[in-house]
């Protein structure tokens, strides 16, 4: 059986140590048996506060209705019937509060054997219930998704649904909390438009199929890899990997470090450059240290986030969250290479998501500058750039930056926060490099050398200048980074 036709409560299982299920709160179908919180539960019908706030009691729809729901559909209460007896559940979502690695967390989980795991009125209170809950009790929430999409035998009232989820998403953001989906197979139409493609950070598990038109309406195929591929999905996990991901997420995600990134130790050169062409071939040598290993360095696990949620995916760009010292900093590493736009964007959605949940930032500067190809033109590299810019601007949670390698540019100073960045000895930041600046000026390529001088581009030339705070220096702590 694929790995995303598990039952829900088996799917569950294999993720939480303990579960305990919301009580229901929605009336039966007239005529359907019995339903609501259970025996002795009272019905919790009505609205006693503002939709989608605590204290609101969702309702599923229209008041009145036939055994054959909203519609009066013929033989959809058999259906509901038949699918109860089959699945033991009474809609197509199971909603709880679960203990997963430690953490407490609301559980949204669809039951695929229910209609496919469609997406109802009575899916969407159940839903709506889950993340009210989850604010209440200030925990983040984890979507085990998997449904064909909205179901066909309430119509436009399913349909309905969806800005009804989209409203709980974002009251849940603002409120700071987060949201974890993991795509199972199938995820499709609403669900994947909503709490799989909105969720903070996505987990698709492999072969699973993923898109928003299901296989009935277009030819089957497109699965999470492409999904992966396009920037769309954060990382891609088996069934067996997923319990060990989804701890590490929200033990990152709710251990957020006191006050500004530590500065990283320098791994690199101990000596700054004598000159300022000296300064431009150490950032450009092949055997210094880059961003992985400063990563690897400074971090005791880390998890990645990948893509811009717009269809791309730069390699040259890692971001992600990292424990150290048992709180979680978030990072957005440049890796030598020409920034893509994906990579700007991907970088500002890693700042804005820190920002949200209160996670100081580090960013690692090393690049010679933006791609300015036509397909970056095209991607729209220059509002790629001011996104960043503004990310970083707009933060309130402390930004620390070090400066690695190469600083060339705009593409460079994107990632940079102005008032915490620091410098390694095998590092420049120029607002051109020397040899273009020389090509500009219509000068000789033999006066690159000089014109490197002239820019005072150096890591010393920088904190002199003002530009940087000081230089990170080798076999000090982090603390102790300072000018040399």
């Amino acid at each position: 059986m694929p790995s995303g036709r598990e039952p829900a409560r088996e799917v569950i299982a294999r993720v939480a140590s303990a579960f305990r299920e919301l009580p229901d709160g929605l009336p039966a179908w007239p005529g359907g048996g019995e339903e609501g919180g259970g025996a002795g539960e009272p019905s919790r019908v009505g609205t006693n506060g503002p939709p989608g706030e605590p204290g609101h009691t969702p309702t599923d729809g229209p008041s009145h209705t036939g055994p054959d729901g909203p519609l009066a559909w013929p033989g959809y209460g058999d259906q509901l019937s038949r699918d109860t007896a089959s699945t033991g559940e009474r809609e197509s979502v199971v909603c709880g509060v679960a203990d997963i690695g430690g953490v407490t967390a609301v559980v949204v989980a669809f039951e695929f054997g229910f209609l496919g795991g469609s997406l109802g009125t009575r899916t969407g209170a159940r839903i709506e219930q889950a993340f009210v809950h989850a604010r209440e009790l200030r925990v983040p929430v984890v979507s085990l998704v998997a449904t064909g999409g909205s179901r066909m035998q309430e119509g436009t009232l399913a349909l309905m649904q969806l800005p009804r989820i989209a409203r709980q998403l974002t009251l849940t953001r603002e409120a700071g909390l987060p949201h974890i989906s993991v795509l199972r197979d199938p995820t499709t139409g609403g669900g994947w438009a909503t709490l799989g493609a909105g969720a903070d950070v996505v987990l698709g598990l492999r072969g699973a199929q993923v898109g928003f038109a299901g296989s009935r309406v277009r030819p089957p195929g497109y699965a999470v890899a492409q999904q992966f591929e396009a920037g769309l999905v954060d990382q891609l996990v088996t069934p067996g990997e997923l319990r060990a991901r989804l701890e590490c997420w929200l033990r990152l995600l709710t251990t957020p470090a006191p006050g500004p990134a530590p500065v990283p130790e320098a791994l690199g050169a101990t000596t700054v450059p004598t000159t300022g062409w000296d300064a431009v071939l150490r950032a450009r040598a092949a055997s210094r240290p880059r961003a992985r290993d400063y990563l690897a360095a400074y971090f005791d696990w880390y998890e990645p986030i990948s893509g811009d949620r717009a269809g791309g995916v730069d390699p040259g760009v890692l971001c992600g969250f990292g424990h150290r010292d048992g709180r979680t900093i978030a990072y957005a590493a440049q890796c030598g290479t020409a920034t893509r736009p994906a990579g700007f964007r991907t970088a500002a959605r890693l700042v804005a998501l820190a920002d949200r949940l209160g996670v100081p930032v580090l960013t690692l500067v090393d690049t010679p500058g933006a791609a300015n190809d036509a397909a970056a033109e095209e991607a729209g590299v220059g509002a790629a750039i001011a996104g960043l810019f503004t990310a970083i601007a707009a933060a309130r949670v402390p930004v620390t930056t070090l400066l690695i390698g190469e600083g060339g540019s705009g593409g460079a100073l994107a990632f940079a926060a102005p008032d915490r960045l620091w410098v390694t000895p095998d590092s420049y930041l120029a607002v051109i490099s020397p040899e273009l600046a020389a090509a500009i000026l219509k000068r000789e390529p033999a006066q690159a050398r000089q014109t490197a001088d002239q820019l005072r581009l150096r890591p010393q030339d920088l904190v002199e200048l003002g530009i940087a705070a000081g230089i990170a220096q080798l076999g000090r702590s982090p603390g102790q980074a300072t000018a040399m």
